[in-house]
C-alpha cells in the first residue's frame, strides 16, 4: 500500500510539519507526524471487524503545541525522570532541566518529543515504514555530546507496529528512549476494565516525586502483581503508598529474564471488543502509566476534557534515574558506539 504524505501544520519558526499515513495489507493504519515522531492515530479492528483509532491524540498541530502530555511521542534524550536534574559522568556533574520539579522528565522542555524530525517514508517487504532522524547538538538540555538519533516505525503485514531505535554520539553521554502512546482499546472514557499481564515480579520503588529509591518491591500480595491477567481497575484505588504517591500506576516494572534480546513482556486486552496488544521489547523495563494526570487536558471537542484513566501507556525503557543508580542497567553511551533497541506492539483480536 502506498504511503501518503500531507502538511499537518507549521511551527512558530516556519518549519512545516508533515503527516505520513502508513497502511498495511490488512487495513491497519498508522498516522505519524514529523514533530516529535508522534503517532497521532492508530486504527485497528475489533472482533466484529470495526476499526477505531486506539490511541489518544489531536488532528490539529496547534493542539500539540498547547496541550500535549506527550501523546504518542518519541521520548529522548532521556525518557522518564532523572532526580533533581543532575547526574555524574566521568567525574563531571551535569545539570539538566528540571521541567517536572524537582526532577528532569522526558528529555526536558525542548527534548526530542518537541523537535521536528527529518522523515523519509520507505516501502519494505514487511510493510510500510517511516525513518525519522534528528541531530541533537552537544549541550542540548544540558546533555553532553552531539547525538544523532534514528527511529524507524514499520507497520508490518503481521499487524505489528515495530519501533527501532538507533543513536550515536561523539562524547560519552546517557540515553533512554521510549514510545509514549496512550492506548484505549475500547473508545470509552476509561481503561480500568482493560486487562493487563506483565512478565515481571518486581517494580522499582519510588519516592513522593516518583524517583526510584534504588530498592525493589516484589509484587506478591501488592496492587502491582500483574503476573496473571488482571484488570487495571481491580486494585488501583487501594491504599498502597506507591499508588497514593502517583495517583494510580506510574511505575517501572523490572522485566523478567532480560538479555538485550527481543522478548514478549506484556499483554493488554479489552474483552468487550476483543482488541489485544502484545508488547515485545529488548528493553529491561516497562513503565505503566494510567493517565493519572490527564484530567483537564482539552480534547478537540469544545467543552470536553480528557479524563484520568482514559488511557494507558506501555513505555518500554531503561529504568528511571539510571544515571544516579549504579546497580540499574546502564544508560551510558560511549563515543563511537551505537545504541540499539526494538519494541513491537502486536495487534490481535480474541
Amino acid at each position: 500500500m502506498p504511503i501518503t504524505k500531507k502538511k499537518f501544520g507549521q511551527l512558530k519558526n516556519g518549519e512545516t510539519v508533515h503527516q505520513f499515513t502508513l497502511k498495511n495489507k490488512n487495513g491497519l493504519t498508522a498516522k505519524i507526524i514529523s514533530y516529535g515522531g508522534i503517532l497521532t492515530e492508530l486504527w485497528t479492528p475489533d472482533k466484529n471487524g470495526k476499526f477505531i483509532n486506539i490511541v489518544l491524540g489531536y488532528k490539529k498541530m496547534e493542539n500539540y503545541l498547547k496541550h500535549n502530555p506527550y501523546f504518542g511521542a518519541t521520548i529522548g534524550r532521556y525518557a522518564n525522570r532523572i532526580a533533581k536534574g543532575r547526574f555524574q559522568l566521568n567525574n563531571k556533574i551535569y545539570k539538566i532541566a528540571t521541567n517536572n520539579p524537582p526532577n528532569h522528565l522526558h528529555g526536558g522542555p525542548d527534548g526530542l518529543a518537541l523537535q521536528n524530525w527529518q522523515a523519509k517514508p520507505v516501502e519494505t517487504a514487511n510493510g510500510p515504514a517511516l525513518i525519522l532522524t534528528h541531530k541533537s547538538p552537544d549541550g542540548a538540555e544540558g546533555f553532553p555530546g552531539n547525538l544523532t538519533t534514528t527511529v524507524i516505525y514499520t507497520l508490518t503485514n503481521k499487524n505489528e507496529l515495530k519501533i527501532e531505535y538507533h543513536a550515536v554520539t561523539d562524547q560519552t553521554t546517557v540515553v533512554n528512549f521510549t514510545h509514549h502512546s496512550y492506548f484505549n482499546l475500547s473508545g470509552k472514557n476509561s481503561v480500568l476494565d482493560h486487562v493487563l499481564q506483565i512478565k515481571s515480579d518486581r517494580i522499582t520503588l519510588t519516592d513522593k516525586t516518583l524517583i526510584p529509591t534504588g530498592n525493589y518491591l516484589h509484587v506478591h500480595n501488592t496492587p502491582f502483581d500483574f503476573r496473571k491477567p488482571t484488570s487495571l481497575g481491580a486494585r488501583i484505588k487501594e491504599s498502597h503508598i506507591q499508588l497514593k504517591n502517583a495517583g494510580g500506576y506510574d511505575h517501572n516494572w523490572v522485566l523478567s529474564n532480560w538479555n538485550n534480546k527481543l522478548q514478549s513482556v506484556a499483554v493488554l486486552q479489552d474483552k468487550e471488543t476483543g482488541r489485544t496488544v502484545k508488547v515485545a521489547t529488548t528493553e529491561p523495563g516497562l513503565q505503566i502509566y494510567t493517565g493519572n494526570f490527564l484530567s483537564g487536558t482539552p480534547t478537540e471537542k469544545k467543552g470536553e476534557n480528557f479524563k484520568n484513566y482514559q488511557a494507558v501507556c506501555l513505555e518500554t525503557q531503561h529504568f528511571p534515574d539510571s544515571p544516579n543508580q549504579s546497580h540499574f542497567p546502564s544508560t551510558v553511551l560511549e563515543a563511537g558506539e551505537e545504541f540499539k533497541s526494538e519494541t513491537v506492539y502486536g495487534f490481535e483480536v480474541k
